[in-house]
């Protein structure tokens, strides 16, 4: 992406959007007043398969997706995760992402808003990974989209028209 991760264009954050159609969500809750439970819930409707990802839920079912206790459960290839987790956690994260990476098919880690981890990250690009720190995938689409524009915030777009990812 780009040196120090403080910006990312459109068209890569776009570009990750159109390809992972599949997402491992680690740290996914049950609770529907989580913001894992909104971004989950949003992203489904949107046509993507989100896969939940919890310890502390494993077997449960969330949004009529069984949660899953690691990335090592994962069956089929899934070329996105998504971290829910803190700044902290994601370093481990991303090594078990890591050492899956080729088994499962992971080509991006995606960190939530307020996660970041750059030691986390140049690991993740060492081993090929894309990587995308402290950004929600669900404002990211409505704001490609411009449907956050709907709800009066600046999407930084210009357009009469909608526009599909």
């Amino acid at each position: 992406m780009t040196a120090g991760h403080d910006h990312y264009s459109d068209e890569a954050l776009r570009s990750i959007l159109r390809r992972c159609r599949t997402i491992a969500m680690v740290g996914a809750s049950a609770n529907w007043v989580r913001p894992s439970y909104f971004a989950m819930k949003y992203l489904q409707g949107k046509g993507y398969r989100i896969i939940p990802v919890n310890p502390a839920a494993a077997g449960e079912t969330v949004l009529g997706e069984t949660v899953l206790g690691s990335l090592d459960e994962l069956q089929a290839p899934v070329p996105m995760v998504d971290i829910f987790r803190n700044s902290q956690a994601a370093g481990g994260i991303v090594d078990e992402i890591i050492r899956l990476r080729s088994d499962k098919h992971f080509q991006v880690v995606w960190m939530q808003l307020g996660v970041r981890n750059d030691a986390a990250a140049r690991r993740a690009e060492a081993a090929g990974l894309e990587v995308v720190m402290d950004r929600c995938p669900k404002i990211e689409y409505g704001r490609l989209t411009g449907e956050l524009s709907w709800s009066g915030i600046n999407s930084g777009i210009i357009t009469a028209k909608v526009l599909r990812l």
